[in-house]
């Protein structure tokens, strides 16, 4: 049976995962081997198949965690006791912070996630489609009570941000002149100013 931890007491899918996304972000998916990943983690193979079944689980797993945090934090502003301005532009705000933040996981997925099966990649985007409809709802309510213009139909209008939010993997850089919640906070103005009634 594997160790659950290392050393430093970091969990073995933790450092499993750490390894991974490093190494696809690198070399991309495709030319990462599962002996790589073991090695760069310190765990044996044995190790990784306790906690992961297959490479193709750990790429689900590098997106489906970061899809986690964000429908999380999501629920969490969709249920706050907040006018739906402020709810929407912290929603709007937060998944360009949250995917800045995870920019490895975002670009890996959207470059591999044609690697995933039949199967893993209908999961996928069934979690990524759920996120998607809890952030319309929120358009869907300020449209509703005449806060937001209906004049875009809601569908349309969440492609729009997360259009932005997808090619964030292609531009952004720690290094350049906007700091993360800057980005996020011009891309949340833009979304609200486009719904202005």
């Amino acid at each position: 049976m594997a160790k659950a931890t290392d050393g430093d007491g970091t969990p073995v899918p933790q450092r499993l995962l750490a390894a991974a996304t490093r190494l696809f972000a690198e070399r991309g998916y495709d030319r990462t081997s599962v002996q790589e990943i073991v090695e760069a983690a310190g765990v044996t193979k044995g190790a990784l198949y306790h906690y992961f079944g297959s490479k193709e689980d750990l790429l689900q797993e590098v997106y489906a965690r970061v899809l986690r945090l964000q429908q999380e934090r999501l629920d969490a502003y969709a249920n706050a006791e907040a006018p739906i301005e402020q709810r929407l532009r912290d929603a709007a705000a937060d998944v360009v912070v949250t995917t800045i933040e995870n920019l490895d996981d975002a670009s890996i997925f959207f470059r591999s996630m044609h690697h995933l099966s039949p199967e893993k990649n209908k999961q996928v985007r069934m979690e990524r489609r759920r996120y998607h409809e809890g952030f319309r709802a929120l358009i869907e309510e300020g449209q509703r009570s005449g806060v937001f213009s209906s004049a875009t139909p809601a569908d349309l209008v969440v492609d729009y941000h997360f259009g932005s939010v997808h090619h964030l993997s292609t531009w952004y850089s720690p290094d350049g002149p906007l700091s993360q919640q800057e980005v996020a906070d011009h891309l949340a103005d833009l979304l609200l100013r486009a719904l202005r009634p």
